[in-house]
């Protein structure tokens, strides 16, 4: 064979390597979505183009994908869902914005949303979301929206929050959450009233002078 005809193999083999690689990600990015459609009752139909025998979810109602067909959004807002957040939701690398806010979730935030290391906007605020906030969400480094207001969040807000610099608004207010209101890093910009209501919660810190942990036993 030619050289230049091998080199056309070479090239061929590669881009149904990158193909299948891309497809690969796209099942198991449409498996993670699929599960979440399991977990949740809805009642409207909205998530009624979700099939799970198609190759990709980008062609799916409410998501978003980039120009590689992975999932870079969610938007599912105020859509009548109830039911819980599901663990898959972290297999979603590329996504930047999980916006399902105004439902009737319930159940806890899994950790693993900590490891959506391109997330920008995280909206669950307006559900029936228990449990705490989970200190894994301290490693998503690009987030810039974290809204878990009107739930009924407990426990303290996680330490590791304030190194997220990259983080603008923070809004827990309407929860039961306990301890101290954190004001170093990206809490020192946030306004108290994104803290209001939440019955156990003291603050703000005074330079280590307050127990962290105060009234959160």
């Amino acid at each position: 064979m030619e050289p230049q005809s091998l080199f056309f193999s070479f090239l061929f083999c590669v881009s149904l390597t990158l193909t299948a690689v891309h497809l690969a990600a796209a099942n198991s990015e449409g498996d993670a979505l699929y599960t979440l459609k399991r977990s949740l009752s809805d009642p409207d139909n909205v998530l009624q183009s979700w099939d799970p025998t198609l190759v990709s979810p980008c062609t799916w109602f409410h998501v978003t994908c980039n120009q590689d067909n992975r999932v870079t959004r969610v938007d599912l807002g105020n859509s009548n869902l109830s039911g819980h957040l599901v663990p898959e939701l972290g297999k979603l690398e590329h996504l930047q914005y999980l916006e399902l806010y105004k439902n009737n979730i319930q159940g806890t935030i899994p950790p693993e949303l900590g490891n959506l290391k391109s997330l920008v906007s995280l909206d669950l605020y307006n559900n029936n979301i228990s449990g705490t906030i989970p200190p894994s969400l301290g490693k998503l480094k690009n987030l810039v929206f974290l809204r878990l207001n009107d739930n009924r969040l407990t426990g303290p807000i996680p330490k590791e929050l304030v190194g997220i610099s990259s983080l603008k608004v923070v809004d827990v207010s309407n929860n039961n959450l306990c301890g101290t209101i954190p004001t170093s890093g990206p809490f020192e910009h946030i306004p108290l009233n994104n803290f209001e209501n939440n019955p156990r919660l003291e603050g703000p810190e005074l330079l280590g002078l307050v127990s962290y942990d105060t009234n959160c036993s």
